[in-house]
């Protein structure tokens, strides 16, 4: 919640559309609601790489709103399973630049 702009973030497993831990959100922003939501969005791009026969991964995953950045961030396959940060930001107040360096370092000090 330290990245400016945040309203919520949290830690998924795409295999189950569960999040392992939460921070922020509130009456705007049900995080368990993104977080099987997101789970949908990410299993449907997979699919499309698989189909497509890209071999390639997934880095981010961005949606943009009027008043929102939305960010999901595949975590790398070493030690961590099957898992994507979420982070949902102000559009007005978040640079999307900081905010997606960010989360690379989170995902670098994340220990599951």
């Amino acid at each position: 919640m330290a990245i400016e702009g945040a309203l919520g973030a949290a830690l998924v497993d795409y295999d189950s559309g569960m999040s392992l831990g939460t921070i922020g959100g509130g009456p705007g922003l049900n995080l368990e609601v993104a977080a099987a939501g997101n789970t949908e969005v990410v299993r449907a791009k997979l699919r499309t790489l698989e189909a497509l026969a890209i071999d390639d991964s997934i880095e981010d995953i961005l949606i943009t709103l009027h008043g929102q950045y939305h960010i999901i961030r595949l975590l790398e396959r070493g030690g961590h399973g099957r898992l994507f940060l979420y982070l949902a930001l102000n559009r007005e107040r978040a640079n999307l630049a900081l905010a997606r360096h960010h989360l690379r370092r989170i995902e670098g000090e994340l220990s599951v």
